[in-house]
Protein backbone atom coordinates (compact mmCIF):
# COMPACT_ATOMS: atom_id res chain seq x y z
CA UNK A 1 0.00 0.00 0.00
CA UNK A 2 2.75 2.56 1.12
CA UNK A 3 4.58 1.55 -2.34
CA UNK A 4 1.82 2.68 -4.49
CA UNK A 5 1.23 5.73 -2.44
CA UNK A 6 4.82 7.11 -3.07
CA UNK A 7 4.52 6.11 -6.20
CA UNK A 8 1.56 8.05 -6.74
CA UNK A 9 3.04 10.92 -5.30
CA UNK A 10 6.56 11.20 -7.38
CA UNK A 11 4.75 10.11 -10.77
CA UNK A 12 1.45 12.65 -10.70
CA UNK A 13 2.59 15.08 -8.18
CA UNK A 14 5.89 15.75 -8.42
CA UNK A 15 5.49 14.61 -12.45
CA UNK A 16 8.87 12.53 -12.14
CA UNK A 17 9.30 9.64 -14.37
CA UNK A 18 12.08 8.03 -12.71
CA UNK A 19 13.55 7.27 -9.12
CA UNK A 20 17.16 6.71 -8.09
CA UNK A 21 18.03 3.41 -6.70
CA UNK A 22 21.29 1.82 -5.45
CA UNK A 23 24.01 3.92 -3.25
CA UNK A 24 27.13 5.11 -4.65
CA UNK A 25 30.19 3.23 -5.36
CA UNK A 26 32.45 6.47 -4.60
CA UNK A 27 34.22 6.41 -8.22
CA UNK A 28 34.39 10.12 -8.79
CA UNK A 29 32.96 9.77 -12.33
CA UNK A 30 30.18 12.04 -11.42
CA UNK A 31 31.97 14.99 -10.46
CA UNK A 32 34.19 14.99 -13.37
CA UNK A 33 32.86 16.11 -17.28
CA UNK A 34 29.84 18.15 -15.32
CA UNK A 35 27.33 20.21 -17.47
CA UNK A 36 25.66 22.82 -15.49
CA UNK A 37 21.60 23.72 -15.67
CA UNK A 38 21.01 27.50 -14.41
CA UNK A 39 17.21 27.72 -14.78
CA UNK A 40 16.05 26.47 -18.29
CA UNK A 41 19.36 26.48 -20.06
CA UNK A 42 22.91 25.32 -19.73
CA UNK A 43 25.71 27.46 -19.04
CA UNK A 44 27.80 28.08 -21.99
CA UNK A 45 29.57 31.82 -21.01
CA UNK A 46 32.78 32.22 -18.91
CA UNK A 47 31.12 35.81 -17.79
CA UNK A 48 27.72 34.47 -17.08
CA UNK A 49 29.65 31.58 -15.07
CA UNK A 50 31.53 34.23 -13.15
CA UNK A 51 28.30 36.41 -12.03
CA UNK A 52 26.61 33.11 -10.77
CA UNK A 53 30.11 32.08 -8.66
CA UNK A 54 29.00 35.66 -6.72
CA UNK A 55 25.63 35.09 -6.06
CA UNK A 56 25.57 31.07 -5.58
CA UNK A 57 28.14 29.46 -3.41
CA UNK A 58 28.02 26.13 -5.04
CA UNK A 59 29.32 27.61 -8.94
CA UNK A 60 32.73 28.82 -6.74
CA UNK A 61 33.17 25.02 -6.07
CA UNK A 62 33.76 24.07 -9.86
CA UNK A 63 35.88 24.59 -12.52
CA UNK A 64 35.80 24.91 -15.75
CA UNK A 65 37.51 22.45 -17.97
CA UNK A 66 36.31 22.73 -21.90
CA UNK A 67 33.46 23.84 -23.59
CA UNK A 68 31.74 21.99 -26.49
CA UNK A 69 28.68 22.57 -28.52
CA UNK A 70 26.05 22.27 -25.33
CA UNK A 71 27.96 24.40 -23.06
CA UNK A 72 31.06 25.02 -20.25
CA UNK A 73 32.05 21.49 -18.37
CA UNK A 74 33.18 21.85 -15.45
CA UNK A 75 34.84 19.98 -12.60
CA UNK A 76 34.40 19.57 -8.87
CA UNK A 77 37.27 21.38 -6.83
CA UNK A 78 36.42 19.49 -3.64
CA UNK A 79 37.37 15.68 -5.68
CA UNK A 80 40.43 14.24 -4.40
CA UNK A 81 42.06 13.33 -7.48
CA UNK A 82 43.86 10.01 -6.04
CA UNK A 83 41.65 8.45 -4.14
CA UNK A 84 38.30 9.58 -6.02
CA UNK A 85 36.41 10.90 -3.21
CA UNK A 86 34.92 14.20 -1.92
CA UNK A 87 36.83 16.28 0.61
CA UNK A 88 33.52 18.02 1.57
CA UNK A 89 31.67 15.01 1.56
CA UNK A 90 29.84 15.55 4.90
CA UNK A 91 29.10 19.51 3.59
CA UNK A 92 28.52 18.51 -0.06
CA UNK A 93 26.01 20.83 -1.77
CA UNK A 94 22.18 19.68 -2.00
CA UNK A 95 22.72 19.19 -5.43
CA UNK A 96 25.32 16.51 -4.88
CA UNK A 97 23.22 15.20 -2.18
CA UNK A 98 20.13 14.21 -5.07
CA UNK A 99 22.38 13.15 -7.88
CA UNK A 100 21.36 11.15 -10.00
CA UNK A 101 18.51 13.69 -10.57
CA UNK A 102 15.69 12.97 -13.59
CA UNK A 103 17.15 16.24 -15.33
CA UNK A 104 20.48 14.68 -15.96
CA UNK A 105 18.50 11.70 -18.92
CA UNK A 106 16.08 14.64 -20.11
CA UNK A 107 19.72 16.33 -21.06
CA UNK A 108 21.26 13.24 -22.85
CA UNK A 109 23.49 12.50 -19.71
CA UNK A 110 24.04 9.03 -18.49
CA UNK A 111 25.54 7.36 -15.95
CA UNK A 112 29.08 5.59 -16.08
CA UNK A 113 29.06 2.25 -16.00
CA UNK A 114 30.53 1.78 -12.42
CA UNK A 115 28.06 4.10 -11.06
CA UNK A 116 26.00 1.78 -7.97
CA UNK A 117 22.79 4.34 -8.92
CA UNK A 118 20.63 2.93 -10.73
CA UNK A 119 17.28 5.10 -12.69
CA UNK A 120 14.23 3.17 -12.44
CA UNK A 121 11.13 3.45 -14.12
CA UNK A 122 8.54 4.71 -11.38
CA UNK A 123 5.50 2.93 -13.62
CA UNK A 124 6.75 0.02 -15.30
CA UNK A 125 6.51 0.23 -19.38
CA UNK A 126 4.40 -2.88 -19.40
CA UNK A 127 2.31 -0.57 -16.81
CA UNK A 128 1.99 2.37 -19.30
CA UNK A 129 1.18 0.04 -22.21
CA UNK A 130 -1.69 -1.64 -20.15
CA UNK A 131 -3.07 1.94 -19.61
CA UNK A 132 -2.66 3.27 -24.06
CA UNK A 133 -4.15 -0.37 -24.63
CA UNK A 134 -7.08 0.30 -22.31
CA UNK A 135 -7.93 3.88 -23.86
CA UNK A 136 -7.79 2.65 -27.26
CA UNK A 137 -10.41 0.10 -26.50
CA UNK A 138 -12.29 2.52 -25.38
CA UNK A 139 -11.97 4.76 -27.81
CA UNK A 140 -13.07 1.56 -30.58
CA UNK A 141 -15.85 0.78 -28.66
CA UNK A 142 -17.35 4.72 -28.86
CA UNK A 143 -17.45 4.79 -32.54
Amino acid sequence: MFEKLKKFIWAHIFRKHYWRTGKCKGCGQCCTHIYVKHFRHVLKDEKEFEKLQGLFSFYSGLKIIGKDELGLIFECKHLDTETKKCKIHFWRPPICRRYPQEELFAMGGTLSENCGFKMEPIIPFKDVMKKLEKKQNKKIVRF
